[in-house]
């Protein structure tokens, strides 16, 4: 990939992720839970916008995992055990701008089948 096209690609992202942060924001009862990848992991936060805090945060580095699929839907179990102990079962789902396909989408759906409610 020519430097050219990832500079697009990454300011797409970018425009994506300003879109859809001007539409929804999380509070303290029901956070928004905002997604990171990277090549190697995935880092997950459930944030408190009215406050701006970090109630829950798990970091992928620490629990071994890999940024696929298998990786996310672990993420999403140690992920929604957290908001479970903070006593949070709805939250508002922020992609940050990725598609919602492939390793964002088995995020999303293994957090629902955890009883996490989107």
């Amino acid at each position: 990939m020519t430097a050219k096209v990832l500079k697009r690609k990454i300011a797409l992202r970018i425009k994506r992720k300003r879109r859809i942060r001007g539409k929804i924001s999380g509070v303290a009862t029901c956070p928004r839970v905002s997604i990171f990848k990277s090549n190697r992991t995935l880092y997950v936060q459930a944030i408190d916008d009215v406050t701006a805090t970090t109630l829950v945060a798990v970091d992928g580095r620490k629990i071994g995992i890999k940024a696929n699929k298998e990786g996310a839907v672990t993420l999403a179990k140690e992920f929604a055990k957290a908001l479970k102990a903070k006593k949070i079962d709805v939250v508002v789902f922020d992609r940050n701008g990725y598609l919602y396909h492939g390793v964002i989408a088995a995020f999303a759906e293994a957090l629902r089948e955890n009883g996490i409610k989107l």
